[in-house]
């Protein structure tokens, strides 16, 4: 339990800029990485939030929320920034190198994501002991109506009828999926995890739960008939942020690394990719970099993240590479 509290205190303190400099951070890509053909998307002036990573000894904890998200055209990039002392929704086009515009007027923005139809952007925002869960117009922005209150609440999600928002819930000792039924204004609970990611061709999601060792597991709940399965677990390694593919046929993931330079042994996040029967378990991204947030491009072509890799200060930016296992 002491695990999953640590992830929202993550979600509190997020940084634009990482300090482990003990990378060489410069360096856009490493041989392992080969053909992913590596874009940088933002530039420092977006100032783009990284998220935290702790390390104690041989153990890796990092803010497992979405940061990151495409429009549903494909055009812009969504994420957050912090600027001025505050955390918000910024959009940037993906053709052009602009400027990003911002999209919410708030204080603290932990997370959001797009609804299936791309016209809202439910978020949640830390407000002093508690998570809340708003929505805004993805265009206009700035006006919210809140839809939870009074929790600790974050990862919200639509399911992709548009009928639920999902979301998650921390509450003294567990944490739990939850839904907003968006015509009756009511929630309930579904599920223990975190990170819920909705399945479109079937009654489940997606999520993140924790072993009694404190290592993130990829599983998979089916809320109309109660089946849960694990599809990603290792002894040794924790696996968190599942992102279903457009076609339905993988999921993306954030796992922990450990990289040998040696009698040195340096700690780190990789990107991950398996079937969504567990399948064809496949490593991403090998840079000593943190690469955290993966989102699909809306043609599951490209895969979009946050790294600090290819700038010599550490400083975050998002990153594009092509997906090569998408046949």
């Amino acid at each position: 339990m002491k695990h999953k509290l640590k992830l929202l205190t993550l979600a509190l303190s997020m940084s634009c800029i990482a300090h482990a400099q003990t990378v060489d951070y410069s360096v856009v890509s490493v041989p392992e990485e080969a053909g992913a053909d590596f874009m940088k998307m933002t530039k420092e002036s977006d100032y783009v939030c990284m998220p935290q990573v702790r390390r104690s000894g041989n153990r890796l904890d990092w803010f497992t929320n979405r940061i990151i998200d495409t429009s549903k055209d494909g055009r812009s990039i969504a994420f957050l920034s912090f600027r001025n002392g505050k955390t918000n929704i910024f959009i940037k086009d993906l053709a052009l190198q602009g400027s990003s515009r911002q999209r919410t007027n708030r204080s603290n923005v932990i997370d959001f994501s797009y609804s299936p139809d791309g016209k809202q952007i439910c978020f949640c925002e830390a407000l002093g002991k508690n998570n809340q869960v708003f929505l805004t117009d993805a265009e206009k922005g700035y006006v919210c109506r809140q839809i939870t209150s009074g929790n600790a609440d974050f990862s919200p999600v639509y399911s992709t009828s548009m009928k639920q928002i999902f979301f998650t819930r921390l509450e003294a000792k567990s944490s739990s999926i939850w839904a907003y039924d968006v015509a009756n204004n009511y929630v309930s609970s579904y599920a223990a995890g975190i990170n819920p990611c909705p399945l479109s061709n079937e009654k489940a999601f997606i999520c993140t739960r924790f072993n009694p060792e404190g290592r993130g597991e990829i599983w998979k709940i089916d809320y109309q008939t109660g089946q849960e399965d694990c599809i990603v677990s290792d002894p040794m390694h924790s696996y968190t942020t599942p992102m279903v593919s457009p076609d339905g046929n993988w999921i993306l993931f954030v796992g922990d690394g450990h990289l040998a330079n040696g009698n040195k042994t340096y700690l780190n996040t990789d990107i991950f990719a398996c079937r969504t029967d567990g399948t064809d378990f496949a490593q991403l991204t090998y840079h000593a970099a943190d690469d955290l947030s993966p989102i699909w491009s809306t043609d599951g072509q490209y895969i979009y993240f946050i790294s600090q890799r290819g700038d010599a200060n550490g400083t975050a930016n998002i990153w594009r590479m092509k997906f090569l296992y998408n046949k």
